[in-house]
């Protein structure tokens, strides 16, 4: 259902603490449909009425904080929720914008993973500084300009009815940071790895013949898993569409390094010359064929887990 009631409990309940939100949407719908039935027995049209009724209860952001007990206020109530809503709107992509943007310029200053710090603190310098200096702006404003000329709440800014969703942003994000952080590993141990030469020269982990081919590859595939991960949380749940794409992601990723690990080619071969047990033939294959299984695990344990996520899902449609 997504009627004008409907939006109006959402934008209520979204404000309210959570163990109060099934007795307050009890409630305030039972005196919403009082209210509108009042007014269609005396002959008023049920639409117009439910618009009336919803219009005189008001703005639900302001009912909430009755419900919630909870003042409206930065220095005054006048432009508490216009203050509100525009922090909240200037945080959600200025500061991961600039932060982005100066990692991007580290990078290319030859700053390496590095960057990715820089461009954290940035971004949380950034939104520190947002926050003051739009604080201070609206406190001014509400000082020195107390009359309120904002235009009046209305039912047609009723946000609709939020769907839905089986996949969580916690775990969407966690997912992403993961494939961000293996992306940005794998350049970075080609400069920087935990083996280093007796004269302290770096050692990188992986074969550094596979940057001709396989690891800008590598790196395509998991940037993908990187858009996929983003429209998944869009779409909200598990389809048998979005299984498909993420088996052919998990298998473009998988496959190549089962077999690069299987066939001596993924490890760098001066490592051997610095590990004394690597450089044993056997420790070798033997090193190769657990990366191997190790990855074929997470691979069938990674597409069993979303074919029953898919099928809860169609089983509840």
């Amino acid at each position: 259902m997504n009627t004008l009631t409907d939006r109006y409990l959402a934008a209520t309940l979204r404000s309210v603490p959570t163990q109060r939100r099934d007795e307050i949407a009890t409630e305030l719908r039972a005196s919403i449909d009082d209210m509108i039935e009042g007014r269609t027995d005396g002959g008023q049209d049920a639409t117009a009425a439910e618009r009336e009724v919803l219009t005189e209860l008001g703005n639900p952001d302001v009912l909430a904080a009755r419900y919630a007990d909870r003042r409206l206020q930065l220095i005054g109530p006048t432009y508490y929720l216009v203050w509100l809503r525009l922090l909240k709107l200037l945080l959600s992509f200025i500061p991961a914008l600039v932060g982005t943007v100066v990692a991007i310029v580290d990078v290319a200053d030859g700053k390496g993973f590095g960057a990715i710090g820089s461009g954290i603190g940035v971004a949380l310098e950034v939104a520190v500084q947002i926050a003051f200096w739009l604080t201070l702006t609206f406190a001014l404003i509400e000082r020195f300009q107390p009359v309120s000329s904002l235009p009046e709440w209305t039912v047609d800014q009723l946000p609709d009815v939020p769907a839905r969703k089986d996949i969580s942003l916690a775990d969407t994000i966690a997912s992403v940071a993961t494939l961000v952080v293996t992306i940005g590993y794998l350049p970075f141990q080609h400069y920087q790895s935990w083996v280093h030469e007796t004269d302290g020269g770096n050692i990188p982990i992986l074969d550094p013949a596979l940057w001709s081919f396989w690891l800008p590859a590598l790196m395509a595939v998991l940037v993908a898993n990187v858009v996929f991960e983003i429209v998944k949380y869009r779409i909200g749940h598990w389809t048998w569409a979005l299984f498909g794409v993420k088996a052919l992601l998990s298998l473009a990723f998988s496959v190549p390094v089962v077999w690069l690990a299987l066939s001596d080619q993924l490890l760098n071969p001066a490592l051997g010359d610095r590990l004394s047990w690597l450089a044993e033939g056997d420790n070798r294959n033997n090193l190769g064929a657990v990366i191997a299984l190790g990855t074929a695990a997470v691979l069938v344990w990674d597409l069993v887990d979303t074919a029953i996520k898919g099928r809860r899902h169609a089983a509840r449609a």
